[in-house]
């Protein structure tokens, strides 16, 4: 078992509203189909899971941004904690498990 636990955010009404207002083609993300999950530090409580979103909900909600449309420019002003639980759907799930004998890398 990993010391992190897991975060998945699926893309709300107003974050389709915004990636549709973009241009006219229509095309918006698909809540429903595989998203990103981002690894945070473990929790054990509710409260904990509670202040690790509020942590890290603006390199979250930016990514989530940056994954759609590029240019900052665009992005909305408001990105509060308060916005990004109207923009997103959570899961969080504090157990994860690495069954891959090959060691963990970073692509970046």
């Amino acid at each position: 078992m990993l010391n992190r636990a897991a975060l998945i955010v699926r893309p709300a009404a107003p974050f389709l509203a915004w990636a549709k207002s973009l241009d006219d083609s229509g095309a918006v993300p698909n809540p429903a189909g595989e998203q990103t999950v981002y690894l945070i530090p473990g929790f054990g409580t509710e409260q904990e899971s509670k202040d690790l979103l509020r942590l890290v909900h603006a390199e979250v909600f930016a990514r989530e941004l940056d994954s759609w449309h590029t240019i900052e420019a665009d992005w909305p002003e408001d990105r509060s904690f308060a916005a990004f639980q109207k923009w997103f759907h959570v899961e969080l799930h504090s157990v994860v498990e690495d069954i891959c004998a090959a060691p963990l890398e970073d692509d970046e």
